[in-house]
């Protein structure tokens, strides 16, 4: 079983933790809460996280990458390409050039990397279904690399139980407490930590009629797209005023 004592996370909303909410404003997330289960296994245990909500790619492999590294990690997660493949115009070839050379960057350091392939959210949303095709592309190339450079992955696309919206937040696209404490316990499974279970789906409920899924549908659409779509129209980022929140490595409390 392999031991760790410097983990940094690199990439955006989704490993910043947003919407797992502690007091004061900040977030907790996946991350976090696997640094704190690496924290009990270990002496001198340390982590940083880097992630920044909105991030895209050039910025995550560009610029936190070579910080993370510079910090001499053994084990550094690597999560991101999302905020780009819901751009209007997206390359994957360009997206798979940018995550390869961020895998063999931290690979040639010597670090162990933890790499994620997202779901089909499509599945979830309507609304949504029409990126499902470009995040099957980006699955595909992120399986690949991390075959071919002996990377740990966490694939969701097959992944039933996170369909349901129990695990997301009300935007639809970043999970809540439940969703984030749930992908913690699917990452301690993949890195050999532990097995806590995670596919057990929640207790059932009744199914919502179609009226209200409708209603729900255009509460979301007012609510979150169209601010979303008009922070895009004008070149804004939710991150652009928001900084790591663990810029550097130190003891989990």
């Amino acid at each position: 079983m392999t031991t760790w004592h410097k983990f940094v996370a690199v990439g955006d909303s989704f490993t910043e933790g947003l919407e797992d909410r502690l007091p004061h404003g900040r977030h907790r997330g996946w991350a976090d809460r696997v640094a704190e289960m690496l924290a009990t296994r270990t002496d001198n245990f340390t982590y940083a996280n880097l992630a920044v909500r909105g991030r895209k790619l050039d910025d995550i492999i560009g610029h936190q990458l070579p910080l993370a590294l510079e910090m001499e990690p053994d084990l550094v997660s690597i999560a991101g390409g999302v905020n780009d493949v819901l751009r209007p115009k997206w390359d994957v070839g360009v997206s798979g050039d940018l995550l390869e050379s961020g895998v063999i960057a931290a690979r040639d350091s010597g670090a162990d990397v933890l790499l994620f392939a997202f779901g089909d959210v499509g599945r979830r949303s309507r609304a949504l279904r029409t990126v499902s095709s470009r995040l099957a592309e980006y699955r595909e190339i992120t399986l690949a690399l991390a075959e071919e450079h002996d990377c740990y992955v966490v694939d969701f696309w097959p992944e039933t139980v996170f369909d349901d919206s129990r695990f997301w937040d009300e935007d639809r696209l970043h999970l809540n407490q439940l969703g984030h404490e749930r992908v913690a316990n699917i990452v301690a499974t993949t890195l050999e930590i532990g097995d806590y279970g995670w596919r057990e789906p929640l207790p059932a409920t009744m199914p919502r009629s179609l009226i209200h899924t409708i209603r729900a549908d255009l509460e979301w659409t007012g609510r979150h797209l169209v601010p979303w779509l008009t922070r895009r129209l004008r070149r804004q980022s939710s991150g652009d005023e928001v900084t790591a929140k663990r810029p550097e490595l130190t003891p989990v409390d």
